[in-house]
């Protein structure tokens, strides 16, 4: 399955240490432009994901950021390397 580009370094990352798990709101703000058969489609197999690796949520409508975070692609450790570069650069 192929993902959107994520809409901003900062964003991601607040996303990802602020919530444990996220829902259509926050991807969302992750994703700037998602239609909403495409957020289905992301959840759906992000809930696949969940369900192989007996991954648990506390709401049906909500799935573990660091499994969304996972199947979606989404480096941390190097969005985080980037942000500080762009800080170090003044670009931030």
């Amino acid at each position: 399955m192929k993902f959107l580009p994520i809409a901003d370094i900062e964003t991601a990352l607040r996303i990802y240490y602020q919530y444990p798990e996220i829902g259509h709101k926050e991807l969302k703000k992750l994703f700037s432009s998602i239609s909403n058969s495409t957020l289905s489609k992301y959840m759906r197999e992000i809930r696949r994901v969940q369900a192989a690796r007996n991954v648990k949520t506390c709401t049906m409508h909500s799935v573990n950021t660091r499994t969304a975070y996972e199947v979606m692609g989404i480096d941390v450790d190097d969005l985080e390397h980037r942000l500080a570069k762009l800080k170090k650069l003044g670009m931030r």
